[in-house]
């Protein structure tokens, strides 16, 4: 219904994007922009030391101070990737792993994103077509180089 009133009105719809930055850019702009400037709270209207956030004497706000280096910065994000302990690590049995990979392939097949049944006969027939045109190119040389050998030393 709102596709028929903006149609009346002279506005089409825009395209959907072909290229992969075309579609970033559209989502970009479809985002609402982040906000710079932090809330104001009671805490950041006073006065705070070098190198934290709130307002300055002019009334500006500070910036953050620069982040802490990469040893700190793991503590930060959680604990640290688990490292493997040879010592127990046990075998797995045929059973296990076959349910494991079975699981994995199912995952994996989540993930693809299937041709629809227009696409799937396009393709089709595109296949087909280059194939019967092959099998005819093929043929022919096939024919004519036989007719040749025959000539030359027939």
């Amino acid at each position: 219904m709102a596709d028929n009133t903006e149609r009346e009105n002279g506005q089409e719809r825009p395209s959907r994007p072909v290229t992969a930055a075309s579609r970033r850019e559209r989502r970009a702009t479809a985002r609402p922009a982040a906000r710079k400037d932090p809330v104001e709270t009671a805490e950041t209207t006073k006065a705070s030391p070098k190198g934290k956030t709130g307002p300055d004497a002019k009334g500006k706000v500070r910036r953050a101070a620069k982040p802490e280096p990469a040893e700190k910065a793991a503590d930060a994000k959680g604990r640290p990737t688990r490292a493997r302990d040879d010592s127990k690590v046990a075998r797995q049995g045929l059973f296990a792993r076959i349910f494991r990979f079975l699981r994995e392939v199912v995952a994996e097949l989540r993930k693809v994103i299937w041709p629809t049944r227009k696409q799937m006969i396009t393709y089709t027939a595109v296949v087909l077509v280059f194939l019967a045109i092959m099998v005819a190119l093929i043929a022919g040389m096939d024919f004519g180089l036989a007719k040749g050998v025959l000539w030359v030393f027939g």
